[in-house]
C-alpha cells in the first residue's frame, strides 16, 4: 500500500481547493442550520445581473443566443461555473474543477463560429456538467474511493467524446458517494442518481433505457455485473434540454464506438406519438403507493395536481395497481449483493480506506447497512444468479402482460400510455434518511425510461401530517413517524413519468404533455 486513505483524501481536497479561483471564494455563506439556500446564488453578490439572466436561461434559449453569438460561450461557460463554484461552497456538490480548460475549450467554439460562420454542433459553446464517472482524459474519476485519487483517465468516455462533438464546454464534474451508491442501494446511474437528485432538488431529469446512451469508458462499480447496468442520462431545467440532449446523443450513432448501445436514432414518429393516439387523448396511470411505503403528504399533493392538470387538459387517468413492486426491488438487492461486498471490499483494501455505509454525520461507517441483502460471507453460487436472472425476466413478462391488460380499462383503445408515479415517499431528506429507493427501482428492473417533473414546494399549510393510516409493514410506520411539516419545509415535490422499454421519444413528449397541463392550472 504505497499511500494510505488520510493522505490520498487529503491531498484531493487540497488540489481541489486550489482549482478553485480565489475571486470567487465567498465569506458570506450562510449557517450551516439555514435551511434553504436556494436564493442565495443570486443574492451572494458573486454573479454579476446577465449571470444571473444567463444561468436561468432554459437551454433552448441559450443555445439561440450561442448559435448567434449574442451570448459568447467564454461568457456563459463562466457565468455557469461561477454559479457551480456557488453550489459547492455550499454543498459540497464537485469533485473535478477544471474551468481553465473549460475556457479555453469556449474560446475555441467561439473562434470557430467567428471563422467559419457555422456553429459546431446542436451544443455548441453550452456548458454541460458531467457526473463524477464520466471519464476525461487527464481528469480522476474517483466515484468516491480514495483507492482511485490519482489515477488519470488515459481518454475520454465515448459520452464525454460524443458530447464535444456536439460542441458542448465540459467544465465540472459532481459529486457522488463511494462507490457510485448510496449506503443500501444500488445506483449510480443505475438506481436512482438522475431521478431523486432531480426530484430533490426541484428540476427535471431523465433516466432512459439500457442502450440509447453510450457508457463505455466509464468508471463504474459492479464491473461485469450485467444483468442490470448503469444507465447515464441528463438533468436539465426544462424538458427541451433533456430533449436536447437525447437528441444530440443519439445523432452520434454511438452504436459505432460502444458495443452495448442499440442501433436506434431519434424517432420523431415515436416523438409525435403515433403509437399513443397523436397524444389528442392520452390515458395515465398513477401510483398513490407502491403496496409498500404510503407517500408524504406533499408527494400525495403533486400526484393530484398531476391528476387535476391532466384532466382538465382532456386527457384520461386511472389508478394505477402495482404488480409485484416489492419482488422487484428484491430481485434487485440479490443480484448486485451477489458480489457487491467483494467488489467494494477489492478496490478499497487498495488504501485502506473504511467502506461508508451511512450518510449520517458523524456516522458515516457504522456497520449496519442495507447495501447487501445477501448476508456477508456468503457468495451465491452461479446457478443462484441464474434463478435471480431467471426471476428478474419473469418479473418483466409478467409486467408488460400486466401493462398491456389495461387496454380493457383506460377507454382509449390502447393500454395505459404513461405511468405517473412518485419519486420518493418522501421529498429531499435529512442526511442519512434515505430510507428506500423502491419507486425508482422497479423502473430499472423492468428498464423502464422514467422523466421526473417538478410540481410545487412543500406547504407547512396544506402539507399537514395525515392521521394514522393502516401501516403496511416497519418501514410503512417509520415513514409516516418519520414526516414533520417544519422539517420539509419548501423542499421541492416532484413525480415520474414512466413509459416502457425504449420508448424515450414517447416518454420526452408525454413529459411536456404533462408539463404543459401543469403550467396550465393554478397551483396550490
Amino acid at each position: 500500500m504505497a499511500q494510505g486513505w488520510r493522505e490520498l483524501a487529503a491531498d484531493k481536497k487540497r488540489r481541489q481547493q486550489a482549482s478553485i479561483p480565489k475571486e470567487w471564494i465567498l465569506s458570506n455563506l450562510p449557517s450551516e442550520d439555514t435551511l434553504n439556500v436556494l436564493e442565495f446564488p443570486e443574492t451572494c453578490g458573486l454573479l454579476t445581473p446577465q449571470e444571473v439572466d444567463i444561468t436561468n436561461t432554459h437551454v433552448d434559449v441559450l443555445l439561440k443566443k450561442l448559435a448567434s453569438a449574442e451570448w459568447s460561450s467564454v461568457v456563459v461557460t463562466t457565468a455557469f461555473a461561477k454559479r457551480a463554484i456557488i453550489a459547492h461552497q455550499l454543498t459540497n456538490c464537485l469533485t473535478e474543477i477544471f474551468i481553465d480548460r473549460a475556457l479555453i475549450r469556449a474560446a475555441e467554439v467561439d473562434n470557430h463560429l467567428k471563422t467559419t460562420g457555422a456553429i459546431i454542433g446542436p451544443l455548441h459553446g453550452l456548458p454541460i456538467s458531467l457526473k463524477d464517472q464520466v471519464s476525461i482524459k487527464g481528469i480522476e474519476s474517483t466515484i468516491g474511493y480514495a483507492s482511485w485519487v490519482g489515477k488519470y483517465a488515459e481518454r475520454n468516455a465515448v459520452l464525454a467524446d460524443v458530447l464535444e462533438a456536439l460542441g458542448a464546454v465540459l467544465y465540472v464534474k459532481t459529486n457522488i458517494p463511494q462507490t457510485l451508491m448510496v449506503q443500501f442501494a444500488f445506483g449510480g446511474s443505475n438506481d436512482s442518481s438522475i431521478r431523486i437528485p432531480s426530484a430533490f432538488c426541484g428540476t427535471y431529469g431523465f433516466r432512459p433505457s439500457t442502450g440509447r446512451v453510450p457508457y463505455a469508458g466509464s468508471a463504474n462499480s459492479l464491473e461485469g455485473q450485467d444483468t442490470l447496468p448503469s444507465v447515464l442520462g441528463p438533468l436539465s431545467n426544462s424538458i427541451d434540454g433533456l430533449k436536447t440532449f437525447i437528441q444530440g446523443v443519439l445523432s452520434q450513432k454511438s452504436w459505432l464506438r460502444d458495443p452495448n448501445v442499440i442501433r436506434k436514432g431519434w424517432s420523431e414518429d415515436e416523438y409525435r406519438l403515433v403509437e399513443h393516439g397523436g397524444g389528442k387523448q392520452l390515458c395515465f396511470g398513477i401510483i398513490w403507493d407502491d403496496g409498500s411505503t404510503v407517500p408524504h403528504p406533499p408527494i400525495i399533493r403533486g400526484l393530484e395536481t398531476a391528476k387535476k392538470a391532466l384532466l382538465a387538459a382532456g386527457h384520461k387517468v386511472i389508478d394505477w395497481k402495482p404488480l409485484e413492486h416489492q419482488a422487484l426491488v428484491d430481485v434487485a438487492f440479490s443480484i448486485f449483493g451477489g458480489g457487491a461486498t467483494k467488489d467494494f471490499e477489492a478496490v478499497s483494501a487498495e488504501s485502506g480506506e473504511p467502506r461508508i455505509t451511512s450518510m449520517v454525520p458523524g456516522q458515516e461507517t457504522t456497520t449496519h447497512t442495507e447495501l447487501v441483502k445477501v448476508k456477508q460471507g456468503h457468495s451465491p453460487s452461479a446457478y443462484d444468479m441464474w434463478q435471480f436472472h431467471k426471476r428478474k425476466r419473469d418479473l418483466r413478462q409478467a409486467y408488460l402482460e400486466h401493462w398491456l391488460a389495461t387496454a380493457s380499462d383506460t377507454g382509449t383503445g390502447r393500454p395505459v400510455d404513461a405511468i405517473v408515479a412518485p419519486v420518493a415517499p418522501f421529498t429531499a431528506v435529512p442526511h442519512g434518511k434515505h430510507a428506500t429507493v423502491a419507486y425508482t427501482t422497479v423502473w430499472n428492473v423492468l428498464d423502464y425510461p422514467a422523466l421526473v417533473i417538478p410540481v410545487s414546494k412543500v406547504d407547512q399549510a396544506l402539507d399537514v401530517k395525515k392521521p394514522a393510516h393502516e401501516f403496511l409493514n416497519e418501514l410503512d410506520e417509520s415513514n409516516y413517524e418519520f414526516y414533520e411539516p417544519e422539517v420539509f419545509k419548501d423542499a421541492p415535490i416532484a413525480f415520474q413519468v414512466v413509459g416502457r422499454t425504449h420508448e424515450e421519444e414517447a416518454v420526452l413528449a408525454m413529459g411536456e404533455i404533462v408539463d404543459r397541463a401543469l403550467k396550465a392550472i393554478p397551483l396550490n
